[in-house]
């Protein structure tokens, strides 16, 4: 067999990175080579290869001898699936109003998966027993949607984290009125890198029911999974997910993703690097007058709040989204590639342009 050949040709600079998504990142290395390695030969398709057979025991070794996981292509799709998974056709999911189910998946969750979603306004992006209480009633009543899961984020679309201990609270709650708890996980890994335990430990260990976990954020090319840790919502899974246009046909290149990140430690070296460099922008950013952290800086985010008018010129030398254009509210995403000189560059831009408006 003759050497592959490719006439591909690069069409970007590859030292330039920005700070407006960790999804802008590409693939760690490593994830590359692992899919290299799954290549070659025949594979069974849709999901009965070795690969994702194996990803099995590498997912019940983070979450548990129940656990099962149903890879799918992207974080919107696992979150539908998943939630289609715990709710009847009359039930209704309560999160966040800040929650990415609510506002960045294009109504996916209502419109494909028919959901209605009861939304909370909180501080700081996290759920609480009492806040869920606001919409945690009217199981009887024929004109409501029922509330049947509670849906919250790991870490949330605010860059802050749950302590295992808040999250046993949700589920406590949750779970005496008869409700599922779903874990929005597309920053699973950066969660735990802050916290620094295992992710059994806010997920299983404390009540949750199902997951979706993240990997595209954390170094893969493609591919996130959803990880039912209930045995008894299994049953759906395998058909919502076909149902859903998310059962990939050759599976094993997105399972072998997953299992390079999650088999040792990668997942958790990304997430940690990717916390580091958020740490070390909130550092610099703290020293500049005029600009202010919004919320705590606990994973990989930072939100900020400038004049507008800076935030526009920095952004044509760096690439970022505003959260709230009006108030001039800022996020600054890292990523797992993201360097100690991407950040002090990033920093000093920002003191230029604050000097100039000054």
């Amino acid at each position: 067999m003759n050497p592959p050949r490719t006439d591909a040709r690069r069409h970007h600079d590859p030292d330039v990175r920005g700070f407006a998504s960790d999804n802008y990142a590409g693939a760690h290395p490593e994830v590359l080579a692992a899919l290299a390695v799954a290549n070659g030969g025949h594979q069974v398709a849709y999901g009965e290869d070795a690969y994702t057979e194996n990803l099995q025991q590498v997912i019940r070794s983070h979450f548990g001898p129940t656990a099962e996981a149903f890879p799918v292509f992207n974080g919107t799709g696992a979150n539908v699936v998943a939630l289609q998974a715990v709710t009847d056709r009359w039930g209704a999911v309560i999160c966040a109003e800040s929650a990415h189910i609510n506002v960045d998946e294009g109504g996916a969750p209502e419109r494909v998966g028919g959901i209605k979603l009861l939304t909370v306004p909180t501080p700081d992006g996290k759920l609480t027993p009492e806040l869920i209480d606001r919409e945690a009633y009217g199981w009887d009543d024929e004109h409501r949607a029922m509330p049947q899961v509670v849906s919250l984020a790991q870490a949330t679309e605010l860059g802050t984290v749950y302590t295992p201990d808040e999250i046993r609270a949700i589920c406590e709650h949750a779970h005496a009125h008869g409700m599922k708890v779903h874990v929005d996980g597309s920053r699973l890994a950066n969660a735990a890198a802050t916290l620094n335990v295992p992710l059994r430990t806010f997920t299983n260990a404390v009540g949750v029911d199902l997951l979706s976990l993240g990997g595209t954020k954390n170094g893969a090319l493609f591919g996130e999974a959803v990880v039912v840790l209930d045995p008894d919502g299994i049953r759906r899974m395998k058909h919502l997910r076909k149902l859903s246009m998310q059962l990939a046909s050759k599976m094993r290149f997105v399972s072998v993703q997953l299992e390079a990140l999650l088999a040792r430690d990668l997942w958790l070296r990304n997430a940690r690097h990717a916390n580091e460099m958020a740490q070390r922008l909130a550092e610099g950013v703290r020293a500049v007058h005029g600009v202010e952290i919004l919320y705590p800086v606990q994973a990989n985010a930072v939100f900020a709040r400038l004049p507008h008018e800076v935030g526009e010129r920095l952004r044509k030398r760096f690439r970022f989204y505003f959260w709230d254009e009006a108030a001039g509210d800022v996020r600054w995403m890292c990523s797992f590639d993201t360097t100690e000189d991407d950040v002090d560059t990033f920093v000093a831009a920002l003191k230029e342009e604050m000097a100039r408006w000054a």
